[in-house]
This record gives C-alpha cells, sequence and structure tokens, in this order.
C-alpha cells in the first residue's frame, strides 16, 4: 500500500488525474465506496486484541472433549456475541478418543531400557510444568501389547514399504519405526499393518526438524531431543466422525436420530502406535545391525541407519486408548448480510489443539476474534456487510477434521445454495512469511486484497513481501489436513487457505504462548496483518454486487493441470495422446469466461443491472464449482465428490489436482482413461453452460 500511494501521488501531481482501478464485482462508483470501507475497516482492527486472545485461549492445554477445551469454546462464543454476532454451539457427538489412556514403549533386548515418551520440563518455559500436559500419542490407535524385532522404514510411505519388500524385507510381526514427513501418519500405520507389522513408532527426524535446521527449543524454533509431534491416525475412506459417513454426527441424545455404524465396520486401526522423541528413536536405531539403508533413507542422526535391528534388538509398544462417543462444539457466528443475506461467506479456523496450541491452531482462532471484533464495529456504525459474514470455531479437527464436515454434513443443502466462499486460516498466524492456497475463482481475491494490507516488518505492502521478486505471489492448491476439505471437496465450495507461517514446534507441549512470543511473533504485528488481510477478501466477497470470482481462471490453471498429468501418464505409456475431448471443451470454455467477464465488467460499468438480475447472475455464480461435483464420488473414495480437486489418498496431505486422473497415475493404469476424459468433458461441458447462461442473461439486459 506504502509504494501504491506514492505511485498514486505521483501521478496526481503530473495531472493524470485519479489512478484508482475498479475492484472486481463492482461498478467503478462503488468501488469507491468499498475503497473507503476499506480504510475505515483497516483503521478498526484492534491489533493488541489478537494478543489478549491469545494468552486467553492457550492458558491451558484443551483437547477436544476436555473441559478445558469446551472453556475455550465458551470464551469465544462470549466474544463473538459481545461483538455483535448472532452467535451459537452446534454439538456432535463424534466416536473418537479424547485420552492417550495407558502407553509405554521400552527396548526389552539385549538391556532392558523404558524410553521416554513426553517433553523435558524446560526452565525458561513455565507452561512447559502444567499438570494438564500429556505424554506423546496418536489418536485412534489401536490398542495391544507387542514385542518384536526393528524395522526402520523412512517415511512409511506407500513406496517406502514397496521399496522394503523390493529389499525382502519381512514385515511379519516386527516393529515398524519410521519418520515423520512424506505424508499422513495414520498412512504409516495403514501401510505398517498392512505388511503384518505388529506396531508402529513414529518420531520427528533431526534432519526434518531438530538440530541440522538450527537451534533447538528453547533457544530456537527447532525440535529439540525431546518434542514429540502427537496426531490423528483417522484413515477412514472419507473425512469426519468415522460412524456417520455422509451425515452429521448428531447428539445421541437430540431429537433427531442418526444410524452409526457398528465401531467394527469401521477402518480403525488395530495395531499400536506411538510417538516417540528422536532422543528416544536414537536409543533404538543406533542399536540397529542391518543392511545400511539407501542413501535416501539416511537421517540426520550421528550414525548409519540400517534397515532392520537383527534378532538380537527387540522392543515392545504397548498402548491401551480408550475410545467412545465425546461431545464436541463448533460455535458458529453470523453477521447478517444487509442487502443479500441468504449468500454467505464463511471464515474458519478450529480450536481444539494437541496441547496449549498457541500457533496451532489458536494463533487462527485469536486472529479470527480480532477480525469479529472489528467488523463487528462497523456494523454498529450501520456498515454491515451486503452478504452475510459467517465465522465458524471449528472443534474435533485435531482427531480428523470432525467438527467442520459434521457441519457441512448437516448443512449441506443449504451451503450449497447459499455458500459464496470458504476461507481457512488453520494456524493462521504462525510465524512472519506469507502465504496461501486457493480454488481458481479465488486466487485473485486473495492476491488482491493482499495489496491494500500494509506488512508490518517492512516498507511493503503484504502482496510486494508475499511476491518477492516475482510480479505476483505463487499461490498453491487445496490438499488435505484442515477444515476447508468438506466444502470444497464434498459439496463444491470454492475455498482458500492463507495466513503467516515459520518454524513451529508442530503438535509438540511445547507450542505455547512462551514460543509464540520468543519466536513465531515477538512483536505481535502479524495478528492484526491477517486479521485485515482476512478481512478485506471477506468484505469484497460479502459487499461486490456481483460475486467477484475469477472466472477465466478455471481455464487457464486447467490447461496447465491437463498438461502435467498427461506428461505423467506418458512416462509409462508413450502412446497416451493426451485429454482430446477435455482440452477442446476447455477452449470453448476459455472463450466462454471471457466473454462473461467482459459482459459483466460493462454492465457493471453501465450500472444497468436490476437487483433480480443481479441475484440470477450471483446464483448461477454459486453454482460454478458444483459442476465438479461428482455424485458417485472418486473411486479411492465416494465421499469426494470433487472432479477438481482431492487430498491424495495414499498421503493424506497433499494436493491431487484432477484426482480421478491422478488415482488412474498412481496405478499405472490407462484402462478407465478415456472414461474419464469424457466425465472431465461433461464437467467442463456444464460449467460452460452455466458461464453461456450468465452471458446471455446480460446480454438480455
Amino acid at each position: 500500500m506504502k509504494k501504491y500511494f506514492l505511485a498514486c501521488t505521483f501521478l496526481l501531481l503530473a495531472g493524470f488525474g485519479f489512478c484508482q482501478n475498479k475492484l472486481d464485482g463492482f461498478s467503478r462508483e462503488e468501488s469507491e465506496k468499498q475503497e473507503a470501507l476499506e480504510e475505515l475497516f483497516l483503521e478498526t482492527v484492534d491489533f493488541s486484541s489478537f494478543k489478549k486472545h491469545l494468552q486467553t485461549i492457550t492458558k491451558h492445554p484443551h483437547i477436544a472433549g476436555s473441559p478445558e477445551n469446551n472453556a475455550v469454546g465458551d470464551y469465544l462464543l462470549t466474544v463473538m456475541q459481545e461483538a455483535g454476532w448472532d452467535s451459537r454451539k452446534y454439538p456432535y457427538d463424534v466416536y473418537m478418543p479424547k485420552d492417550p489412556g495407558i502407553s509405554l514403549v521400552e527396548i526389552i533386548t539385549p538391556k532392558r531400557q523404558p524410553l521416554n515418551q513426553m517433553e523435558d520440563i524446560q526452565e525458561a518455559d513455565a507452561f512447559s510444568e502444567h499438570s494438564g500436559l500429556k505424554k506423546g500419542w496418536n489418536a485412534f490407535s489401536g490398542s495391544g501389547d507387542v514385542s518384536g524385532e526393528v524395522v526402520y522404514a523412512n517415511y512409511g510411505t506407500k513406496a517406502d514399504f514397496e521399496e522394503l519388500e523390493t529389499l525382502g524385507v519381512d514385515l511379519s510381526g516386527k516393529i515398524v519405526i519410521a519418520r515423520y514427513g512424506g505424508n499422513f501418519r495414520g498412512f504409516k500405520a495403514k501401510f505398517a499393518a498392512a505388511h503384518g507389522a505388529a506396531g508402529l513408532l513414529i518420531y520427528t527426524d533431526p534432519k526434518d526438524n531438530g538440530f541440522t535446521k538450527g537451534l533447538v527449543f528453547p533457544e530456537g524454533p527447532y525440535y529439540n531431543e525431546s518434542a514429540i509431534q502427537r496426531g490423528s491416525l483417522l484413515t477412514e475412506s472419507f473425512t469426519g466422525d468415522p460412524l456417520t459417513p455422509f451425515e452429521p454426527a448428531l447428539p445421541l441424545d437430540g431429537k433427531k436420530r442418526i444410524a452409526r455404524l457398528d465401531p467394527e465396520e469401521t477402518q480403525l486401526h488395530s495395531i499400536p502406535v506411538t510417538p516417540i522423541p528422536y532422543a528416544s528413536a536414537e536409543k533404538i536405531l543406533s542399536q540397529m545391525q542391518g543392511t545400511p539403508v539407501p542413501a535416501a533413507w539416511q537421517g540426520g542422526l550421528p550414525f548409519t541407519y540400517r534397515v532392520e535391528g537383527g534378532p538380537k534388538l527387540t522392543v515392545r509398544v504397548k498402548v491401551e486408548q480408550p475410545i467412545d462417543f465425546v461431545r464436541i462444539n463448533n460455535v458458529v457466528g453470523t453477521l447478517k448480510g444487509s442487502t443479500y443475506p441468504d449468500e454467505w461467506v464463511i471464515l474458519g479456523c478450529h480450536y481444539d489443539a494437541w496441547a496449549f496450541g498457541a500457533t496451532d491452531p489458536n494463533s487462527g482462532t485469536s486472529m479470527l476474534l480480532t477480525l469479529s471484533q472489528a467488523l463487528g464495529k462497523l456494523a454498529e456504525q450501520g456498515k454491515k456487510p451486503k452478504r452475510s459474514i459467517l465465522i465458524a470455531h471449528w472443534d474435533g479437527e485435531e482427531h480428523g477434521v470432525i467438527g467442520s464436515t459434521e457441519w457441512v454434513e448437516e448443512l449441506k443443502d443449504e451451503l450449497g445454495a447459499k455458500a459464496v466462499a470458504y476461507l481457512n486460516f488453520d494456524g493462521g498466524v504462525s510465524g512472519k512469511n506469507i502465504g496461501g492456497a486457493a480454488a481458481p475463482s479465488l486466487k485473485k481475491t486473495m492476491t488482491e486484497a493482499a495489496k491494500k494490507v500494509d506488512y508490518p516488518y517492512s516498507d511493503e505492502t503484504v502482496f510486494e513481501f508475499w511476491a518477492k521478486d516475482n510480479p505476483t505471489p505463487s499461490i498453491g492448491n487445496l490438499g488435505g489436513g484442515s477444515d476447508h476439505i468438506a466444502f470444497y471437496m464434498h459439496v463444491g465450495i470454492p475455498s482458500l487457505s492463507g495466513g503467516a507461517g515459520g518454524p513451529t514446534l508442530y503438535h509438540t507441549n511445547y507450542d505455547d504462548f512462551y514460543f509464540y512470543e520468543k519466536f513465531a511473533d515477538p512483536g505481535f504485528q502479524m495478528g492484526g496483518t491477517v486479521a485485515q488481510w482476512a478481512g478485506i477478501m471477506a468484505l469484497r466477497l460479502a459487499n461486490a454486487p456481483i460475486i467477484p470470482y475469477q472466472v477465466p481462471r478455471y481455464a487457464e490453471d486447467l490447461s496447465q493441470h491437463l498438461a502435467t498429468v498427461t506428461t505423467e501418464i506418458q512416462k509409462y505409456d508413450e502412446d497416451f495422446l493426451g485429454f482430446t475431448a477435455s482440452l477442446k471443451m476447455l477452449e470453448e470454455l476459455k472463450a466462454a469466461a471471457e466473454e462473461m467477464d467482459s459482459l459483466v465488467n460493462q454492465a457493471l460499468e453501465k450500472d444497468a443491472l436490476s437487483s433480480k438480475e443481479i441475484s440470477s447472475v450471483n446464483k448461477a455464480l454459486i453454482s460454478l464449482e458444483k459442476s465438479f461435483i461428482l455424485e458417485e464420488g472418486m473411486p479411492f473414495g465416494s465421499w469426494y465428490k470433487s472432479l477438481y480437486a482431492s487430498n491424495d489418498p495414499f498421503s493424506g496431505y497433499a494436493s491431487w489436482i484432477l484426482p480421478a486422473i491422478q488415482f488412474e497415475i498412481s496405478n499405472q493404469s490407462t484402462a478407465n482413461l478415456e472414461q474419464w476424459d469424457q466425465k472431465y468433458e461433461a464437467a467442463l461441458q456444464q460449467l460452460t453452460k452455466v458461464i453461456q447462461g450468465i452471458s446471455k442473461g446480460l446480454k438480455k439486459g
């Protein structure tokens, strides 16, 4: 913004007149009003409130289902209501563990040695002494008490276990030890069990996060030898509560009864799994006597890693983890729109944490509270958003993205008709580096809003800091691992995820307020900055008469994605000619989107649209992303319905763009490619038809 205003001042002095560009979705006159509102909003954001909220929320560890987490939920509800939002709780009874139960890890032979499973107390960090802290655990572990020889499986990916097969390693009855990274931890457990392992230990290797990266906590922001990454192992073929796929896990004592699966019908893990720190892993790995690992498998501990431990080294893993119904509560506030109340812009972040959760997730929670107060003040002054803005604080995310999924399943039809966008800010203020990922239609909204906000630690805007020396910032594609999943991949609501990040003590007991104040953002400037950025995005989406989707971006991105998957297929099938039907349809989509964009701008410039016409256009725009929804779902899981995007079902976190095709690639198959070309062509045809319908209506007007 600083450089922008300098440029404008120069042009004004030179006699070139007003240099304000029209905002997407607004007429020029409306753009000026919106710009004035945004200036007022930026001034209204109270940067100091972020710190107060973060301190309050992170006083105690607050795992989903605990009294402490319920108290956090009550605080969120109170703050939102006091800020003028119509707020309520959405309760669900979910089948999940809320406590690690009993666990132990010990070396049995050659010399019995119990291994540490909890972070050390740090004199500098008073939070590390908290009596409510739990030892390291993986939610949804199987229960059991097993002993056996040891096999090292690198990251425990599908490819790593296939490599062990190639090496002739028999995992039957063995204890697998794998490092975090490469895939979702639940798949490490799934693959280990499928190959006959009796148990699994997971640790963070210092090569990935530890002393090889820099100073470790409490001197620096990296994992020390006792730090442990906690996390869920849930790996069903759908997201959410394991007993209620496709249906909300409504309260057991509620009026509406929901049919639930028997736990025996689920894919919950059977083998005991627990995380350990790298100091404990070192005690096992340093005694292994087998063949040296492939070069890429070598970690950061000071010895040669081995594939097998040999018969003299045996390890015991015991986990007794109770799983039962647990009440979780989403807290959702609504600021009702003045003009289009039945069109919703939704922002969210979860609030449950593995311990204190200062960076993950509660930096995002605190930012949204700060934002809710600023928007509430504007509403008090009579400056309500035109569309309704909803701010949601999700519960049960850490156990498997559960709270948001149940809410989406409960309100699926209403969301499909009303939701303009979902903006996710999980751990959204975890450092000072700006980043984001988005659906094609929201990428421009993200970057343009960033031009409006000053970056606090340099003479740049957020956009300029984010872009560095590039013309525009790099924006990623949404994968798995957070609360956008059900919105984007199940219902077809354009979504984005953004914020500020940096090195964190992810899912450890050390992710506390001391760490945040010492390492994440000592100046406490990023919370207000991200609130400003998120608020500008929300206000533009809420106030633009025509929803400001970047519709031509669909054709641009899809062209790149189709080229990418074609190249991947040709690596194993040189004769593959590409997705000819989809590519042909893509040309028509491109032309239709560009024409519609031009017609929308002309209509806005002439101020020629009636309220009925605006409503008709926006209804069609809201339906655009649904063109990619395939009712029968993806071949790897019918719950995932978007042909455009999914999380990788073999890693959990990675983004799969064109997931049906990616599934064929993962199996090195060409058998169904023609069929998928036809289905993608049909989706693009539907998308084009909607766009052409908008243009037809505008021409009549």
